[in-house]
Parts: C-alpha cells; structure tokens; sequence
C-alpha cells in the first residue's frame, strides 16, 4: 500500500484513539457542544506548533509547557470562552489539565489544553468541572464527530478528515479535527487544528514533520487576516500500528509527511470555504515564479485583498484587483509578464496575458465565478517555483457575524 487512502473515523481512525465532545453550558448558545475530549490509551509522541501573536491564550502557553518533553495522553478544548488576556488564565488551563488529569487517571503534564472563543471574559471553570464526568464517561472509538463539534465557534460545519496509508508493511491511520473560522490569517496558528495517529514516529521528527508541513498549509490560509491569540496545531502519534519508529528522515519518513500533508491540506480547504459568512472557496496558484518566497508572498497577498474577495462574492471578474494585490505584494515581480484567468467546475476564462486585459466574455465569466469553489490562477512567467494559498469571499454576513460577536 503505497498510497494514501482517505478513511472514515476523524480524530478516532488511528488505534487506540477515543473522543467525546458533550455541552456542559460554558457558550451562551445551550443547544451546542462547548467542551471536547481527545484520548490515546497510551502515551504518544507529540508535537505542537503555536499562533504567532504576542498576545497569547494561557492554553497555549500550558501546553507548551506540558510539552517539553515530547509527549501526551490526552487534549481537553472548549469552546465559548478564548481564556486569553485573563488574570487567572493559567490558574484555570492547568485546572482544566487537573480536572481531565484526574478523571482519567493520568499525569496531569500529559494533558495538552486548548481554548476557543471571546477574548479577555474570565472562564469559569465550575461547568467544566461538573461536566467532566460525563465527558470522560462518552469517551468512545466513534467520538470524533462529537469532539469536532465542541470545538466549534461560528463554524457552520464541523471538519474532520482520516486517511491510510503504509509505514515498513504497517497499516497506519493519521486523522484530524479542526476549528475556524474568523481572525484566519497566515503566521501559524491561526486555528485549532488536533491530528491523531498511531505511526510510530519520535518527537523530534513528529515536530520537524509538523514545523515542515504548515509553511504550504496552514500558513497559506487567511479569512480575514487576523492573527488569532489562540490557536495552534498539536499531534500525537502513539505508534500502536506497530511499524519501526520514525527517526530519522527516509523513506518512511516521506510517507509520513505525504499522509499528514493530505490532511492538513484537506482541512485548510475545509476551514477557507467555512470562513465567516463566506459562501465561496478561493484557491489561488501561482506558477511560474522565481523563488517559493516569491510565489508564497504573491499568492498570500491575492487570497488577502478585501476588494478581491469582495469581487468574488459578486461573481465579478475584477483582476484588475488581482494584478494590484500582486504590486503592493513586495515580490519581486515583473508585472509585465503575469498572466491571470479564473476557473471553476462550469470552466476557465482567461482575462489577463503579460500584464495587459484581454477581451473575454463577462456572462462566461459570470457563470465560472458563480460556483461554489474558485481558482485564481497565476503565471508569472519567471521561473519554476509554485505555491498555493486559500481564502474566501468577503460577505455582508461577515460584518454582521463579527459586529455583535462578543455580546
């Protein structure tokens, strides 16, 4: 089995992996989940990347702590309340680490702690606690949708993804969760996003791995460009599929990172299209450029223009805006031999060679730009190197969504 399969199963397709998601009334929405499990019955590698914001979560600076050594056993996230900018925060993300620590019957340094939702309001931490028991007592092999619902926040579907794939004659599974959907923008992390595997794989290389991976993918996403305060990316790898251990880079190592590159991609694609109040899917690639940084730099700026992303919304083949973002870029860019054209499942429709308009038809090109899913495809005509961000429209629902989203 040389290929990547995907599967079902989510956070739960790997061996030896658990989950539950339950409501326990920490959000103002009663009808939700709001706090989330994720257990592996024996201790894993593990591995974590973290937002870029100086202003952080007091989750993410436990968990970094927790993680000093390389391993965990379990991730407790809720959602409703960011525990960020809080007097009490860490007091409260090494509570939580107690409380699931305790009822698990687990060193509490082997609990990773997440958080999600409305900066600077104290989380209480009494819902948790009462919710605990019920929350470990659902723990089961077809939690993932649960968890992946407890996770969410103006989400408006849940994202999980599981693939297979095939290390030293092994079967292994590696799935994933993850959370947007506003203050998305590239500089890692700016999500909640938790894989599960059971590739046998050491720390290091689970990090280098993970630290490799997100510069093409999660890096690569923006809604809104807000960095958010609290999100990160974290992985455990339990190696109960029973391979050698990864520990070095090879062959074996290759196919590790091709399996966690198909699903952190998919999930990329997933968090893009459910941004807040979109209703499209961008993906825009750049081909042809000098240098990666040049093709990445070009293709996060297109995916981050407000007047771009607003033209999609309208269906309306504006690249005079994409052919602006490219300029105010920074890339060293010869504007003189970019080509640009749109392209979606009802077909393609050139509208720019070598820096210069071209005739095309504006109803064709209503019609591409209609769809669901759209590329921005660019050639700059100057070299080998590729990249590919993705984004989404900008709404009325955006503004609405984000006007009155504390209150």
């Amino acid at each position: 089995m040389n290929s990547i399969t995907r599967i079902s199963g989510g956070i739960c397709a790997a061996k030896g992996f658990t989950a539950n998601g339950i409501l326990c009334g920490i959000r103002k929405n009663r009808t939700k989940n709001d706090l989330s499990l994720i257990v592996s019955e024996v201790p894993a590698s593990s591995a974590a990347v973290y937002t870029t914001n100086l202003v952080k979560g007091a989750p993410l600076i436990v968990t970094k702590a927790h993680l000093e050594n390389g391993i965990a056993r379990a991730v407790i996230c809720n959602s409703g309340n960011a525990n960020t900018c809080n007097a009490d925060g860490i007091e409260i993300a090494e509570t939580m680490c107690a409380l699931t620590a305790d009822a698990l019957g687990i060193d509490a340094q082997d609990v990773l702690v997440a958080s999600t939702g409305v900066i600077g309001q104290p989380l209480p931490i009494e819902p948790i606690k009462k919710g605990m028991p019920a929350l470990v007592a659902g723990l089961n092999a077809d939690g993932s949708d649960a968890a992946a619902q407890g996770i969410m926040t103006t989400d408006t579907v849940k994202k999980e993804i599981a693939v297979e794939f095939e290390l030293g004659g092994k079967v292994c599974r590696l799935g994933g969760i993850a959370k947007g959907s506003g203050m998305i923008h590239p500089n890692m992390a700016t999500m909640l996003v938790f894989i599960t595997t059971d590739a046998a794989i050491s720390p290091v290389m689970l990090q280098k791995a993970l630290s490799s991976d997100i510069a093409n993918t999660f890096n690569m996403v923006s809604v809104d460009g807000d960095t958010s305060t609290n999100d990160m990316v974290t992985v455990l790898a339990n190696g109960l599929a029973g391979n050698e251990v990864v520990c070095a880079e090879g062959e074996d190592f290759t196919t590790f990172m091709k399996a966690l590159n198909t699903v952190t991609v998919a999930l990329c694609r997933m968090i893009a299209g459910d941004g807040e109040g979109a209703t499209k899917l961008l993906e825009c690639r750049v081909s042809g450029a000098a240098d990666t940084t040049t093709a990445k730099t070009v293709a996060k700026s297109v995916i981050c223009s407000s007047l771009l992303k607003a033209a999609m919304f309208g269906a309306d083949a504006n690249w005079g805006r994409v052919l602006c973002a490219i300029g105010y870029s920074g890339a060293d860019v010869d504007v003189n031999k970019v080509d640009v054209a749109f392209q979606s499942v009802a077909g393609v429709v050139e509208v720019c060679k070598s820096g210069a308009g071209i005739p095309f038809s504006e109803e064709i090109a209503k019609v591409v730009l209609s769809e669901k899913e759209i590329e921005i495809l660019i050639g700059l005509n100057s070299g080998d190197a590729a990249a590919v961000a993705w984004g989404c429209d900008l709404t009325y629902d955006y503004v609405k969504i984000n006007g009155d989203y504390r209150t």
